[in-house]
């Protein structure tokens, strides 16, 4: 049986574990951080192929080296995705929608960035978003230049720590009312996809980020068929073989807001049919190419 290595013992383990038992493949825990290792002593665990590279570079660098072993999603793939305007880069230069976005390299002066902003005809309010963090971390809405102002003086406290990695950030266009979505592209194939909504009567009370670990709910939706194409030339953009399009539809416009080639597997009924027969074929294909 082909071994498959899994580096999140969360949900997406979980729910894997037994669909793809039934399809020849053995899932096992691959530990990527928190540990202490003997790196002159082989691993005691053997695997045919990992399905996502580990989050933090540096151990699963470590744990790649050791296990030897192709990715279904490469470290590549996950430190595209992470940097969102990297993505929003490519994306432009291909011709797919994406919001307004001016990328800042901090520290950079106020009024430079205010005059970039100005430059590319983005009405406030705003939203600063942080380059490389994930679950809505760090993203706020800025009214005006002087609260703009503010949100780069706090955020230049910030990375005044020397820990702290990638200090740039991007500022975006505000779609108002925006529908959002989570789609899943899988080997170049839309498999599913959610609206995240906010709870009832939470935009009332000025909320508008839908991230599901804030609150939203995802809901499992049939998804039109241009939501369809475009989150699949993004998948192909990028050439991600596992690959989370995160869409806003506001005003007739539907843009790529980000990517996420860790994305979690939610329950089955988000996910068209054959979606486990799809991955545990992926796999095998990634497993032999090696």
């Amino acid at each position: 049986m082909l071994r498959l290595a899994v580096t999140t013992s969360s949900e997406t383990f979980e729910r894997m574990r037994e669909p793809l038992a039934a399809r020849g493949i053995e899932v096992g825990h691959l530990r990527a951080k928190q540990f202490a290792l003997d790196l002159g002593r082989p691993p005691s665990d053997e695997f045919d192929v990992g399905f996502v590279f580990p989050t933090r570079a540096m151990e699963g660098g470590v744990v790649a080296a050791r296990h030897d072993i192709p990715w279904v999603n490469t470290r590549e793939d996950v430190l595209t995705s992470r940097n969102k305007a990297d993505v929003i880069a490519r994306l432009s230069r291909a011709g797919l929608p994406v919001p307004e976005s001016v990328y800042v390299s901090n520290p950079t002066d106020g009024e430079e960035l205010l005059r970039a902003v100005a430059d590319a005809d983005i009405d406030y309010p705003v939203v600063v978003k942080p380059n490389s963090t994930t679950r809505g971390t760090g993203i706020a809405k800025a009214h005006d230049p002087d609260s703009l102002l503010g949100l780069v003086d706090h955020l230049n406290l910030v990375h005044d720590y020397r820990a702290t990695g990638d200090k740039s950030y991007l500022v975006q266009e505000w779609l108002p009312d925006a529908r959002d979505y989570r789609v899943m592209v899988l080997d170049g194939r839309v498999v599913g996809a959610v609206e995240r909504r906010l709870p009832e009567g939470a935009r009332d009370e000025g909320r508008w980020k839908h991230n599901v670990h804030r609150g939203a709910e995802a809901v499992g939706i049939e998804l039109p068929d241009r939501h369809r194409q475009l989150a699949e030339s993004v998948a192909d953009e990028l050439g991600i073989r596992y690959l989370g399009v995160d869409l806003l539809e506001s005003d007739g416009r539907v843009v790529v807001s980000e990517t996420n080639a860790r994305p979690t597997i939610d329950d089955d009924a988000k996910y068209e049919a054959g979606f486990f027969d799809r991955l545990a074929a992926l796999v095998e294909r990634v497993a032999k190419k090696s």
